[in-house]
């Protein structure tokens, strides 16, 4: 009888590591690369360190196109 536990137990550790390595990025791109003008970089970093899942995708989809049309990194 095939059963969907082991193969969820098999997947889940590494996607569990890539959203971890994502987040890790889009908060590292976020500090070095964001401007300090005003208070966005402060706002972007709280948002993405609080509520991982939600700012780092907001970040991404959201903040880092506008940024790369503006500032070109």
């Amino acid at each position: 009888m095939f059963s969907i536990f082991p193969l969820f137990r098999d997947l889940f550790p590494g996607l569990l590591m890539l959203a971890f390595i994502f987040w890790l990025w889009v908060l590292i791109d976020c500090v070095t690369k964001e401007p300090s003008e005003g208070n966005d970089k402060i706002v972007w970093t709280i948002l993405i360190i609080f509520l991982p899942w939600i700012g780092s995708i907001l970040y991404y989809f959201v903040r880092r196109p506008e940024r790369v049309k503006a500032v070109g990194q």
